[in-house]
């Protein structure tokens, strides 16, 4: 029980990690367990992408590719593109202190390595995810105006693997981040608290 629960407070560390590739983008911030929720969120809507195409893929391994995908970080901290041109993380050595505790471990380690390996559809899609959590939050930043946040959602969606991947990926840079809840259709609700026909 003791290694589990060290686990846990290991994964813990990701409520207190940055994701430290906003400092160049200039703006907005999260931690590396918001990261991991909604990369999860996007793979959920993935995988029902994927069945509705008649494409069976395996939903729960989707979704435990994304869940443990940045677990490294907790150890590790998170290294972003500018980081790793000059700093070389040992993640192999990171992965193995993580898991050797654990009877489970070996689970994990081969879900980091199918994910980072990216040869199956699963670890294709839980990528897509990855890069989709990334676009949500880099099209907030652009809708709010930050100059240099085109870039990055370029960037972002020339890492997509899938079709579903791309054509969510797409709509996400095609719609605006608040259009769900302040819409011109609502405007009444926002003046006057309720919509046209409502009772008091």
């Amino acid at each position: 029980m003791k290694d589990i629960a060290e686990f846990l407070f290991t994964a813990a560390m990701l409520r207190r990690t940055p994701r430290s590739g906003l400092q160049f983008l200039g703006s907005g911030k999260e931690s590396v367990a918001e990261h991991v929720f909604q990369a999860m969120i996007a793979a959920y809507a993935l995988v029902k992408m994927e069945h509705e195409r008649g494409i069976d893929v395996d939903e729960k391994k989707v979704l435990m590719l994304c869940l443990l995908h940045d677990m490294l970080e907790s150890r590790t901290g998170d290294h972003n593109y500018v980081n790793k041109k000059y700093v070389t993380v040992d993640e192999t050595k990171a992965l193995n202190d993580m898991c050797r505790p654990l009877f489970f471990g070996d689970e994990i380690k081969d879900l980091v390595t199918e994910f980072e390996d990216k040869k199956s559809v699963e670890a294709q899609l839980a990528g897509d995810a990855d890069q989709l959590a990334l676009i949500v939050l880099v099209k907030e930043q652009h809708d709010l105006g930050n100059p240099y946040a085109r870039k990055w959602l370029t960037v972002a969606r020339q890492r997509l693997l899938t079709e579903s991947g791309r054509t969510l990926g797409r709509s996400l840079d095609e719609s605006d981040w608040a259009a769900w809840w302040f819409s011109k259709e609502s405007n009444e609700w926002w003046v006057n608290g309720k919509v046209k026909g409502e009772l008091d």
